[in-house]
């Protein structure tokens, strides 16, 4: 077996896992990559405390794992396009990332993950709820499983990111590019993780619009009591932030939801998207 150097602790929940005793401003060991990401396919998301980094820091620590997604529809932080800004202002009351979701699963090739990096907190609120696909995949009938791995379903940024949508009115200035949100993209329900080999349940309440071959009217049904079942407090963990807190979930395994419950406060974070490979 072979010996590790970082300080590895799930969490209380159901997924996640902190990363204590490193310092991500420092060059980092291909052995500590190693180990991050066998924890990251492992527990779904990986969490740090207290990283004092700059952003070419962040984007560098981001390289490590794969090329940089650049996001068509987040502003990005001033000088550096490939972090995305991810605000909200004391006078906003709408955030961004408000509702389960699976980022860029709307892409052909979706992206691995996100590295979130807390620049700025309120002092109350503004926690993320992470969900494991994985357990609520495992928690399905072995009737309901046999149907779902027979069903792909399509998947789009149009209704979210495009002009007139309710989420662009109420984003504001904070999202960009609404004639860029063009994509569709059809992947299997159930999929076989390409790292860990774990079966997860992919599909997401933001993005996927039905299944391949049936109508929207005939897939809802289905995809709300999908929906609803993965939401189950039991497949969750919900992170605390603090200044200098980082968050990197694997997309293809997990559900994320922004807690809108700071209003009159600023949050900024900075986050890198990191692109990944074909789904199977």
């Amino acid at each position: 077996m072979r010996n590790h150097r970082l300080d590895i602790s799930p969490t209380s929940g159901a997924l996640g896992a902190f990363i204590e005793g490193i310092d991500l401003s420092e060059p980092l060991d291909d052995s500590d990559i190693g180990e991050m990401r066998e924890a990251l396919n492992e527990h779904g998301v990986i969490f740090f405390r207290d990283q004092k980094i700059t952003p070419e820091q962040h984007i560098a620590f981001a390289q490590r794992f794969g090329e940089i997604d650049v996001n068509r529809f987040f502003k990005a932080a001033a000088g550096y396009p490939q972090i995305a800004e991810v605000r909200k202002e004391p006078g906003q009351t709408t955030n961004i990332g408000g509702g389960w979701h699976t980022d860029h699963s709307y892409d052909q090739i979706p992206a691995l993950g996100s590295i979130l990096l807390a620049r700025e907190t309120p002092t109350r609120g503004g926690d993320t709820i992470f969900a494991c696909m994985n357990r609520a995949y495992e928690a399905l009938s072995d009737g309901l499983k046999k149907t779902l791995e027979g069903l792909r379903a399509v998947h789009s940024s149009r209704h979210v990111f495009g002009a007139g949508t309710d989420y662009v009115k109420a984003s504001g200035d904070r999202l960009e590019n609404a004639e860029n949100a063009t994509q569709d993209a059809i992947h299997p329900v159930v999929l076989r993780h390409p790292e860990s080999g774990k079966k997860i349940l992919y599909v997401n309440s933001g993005f996927t619009t039905h299944f391949e071959g049936w109508t929207k009217a005939e897939s809802e049904p289905l995809l709300n009591y999908l929906y609803e079942h993965a939401a189950r407090p039991e497949f969750q963990y919900r992170f605390t932030w603090g200044n200098g807190s980082i968050a990197f979930w694997d997309n293809r395994a997990t559900w994320h939801y922004a807690v809108n419950d700071y209003n009159g406060e600023r949050r900024l974070m900075h986050r890198i998207t990191i692109a990944g490979g074909p789904l199977g």
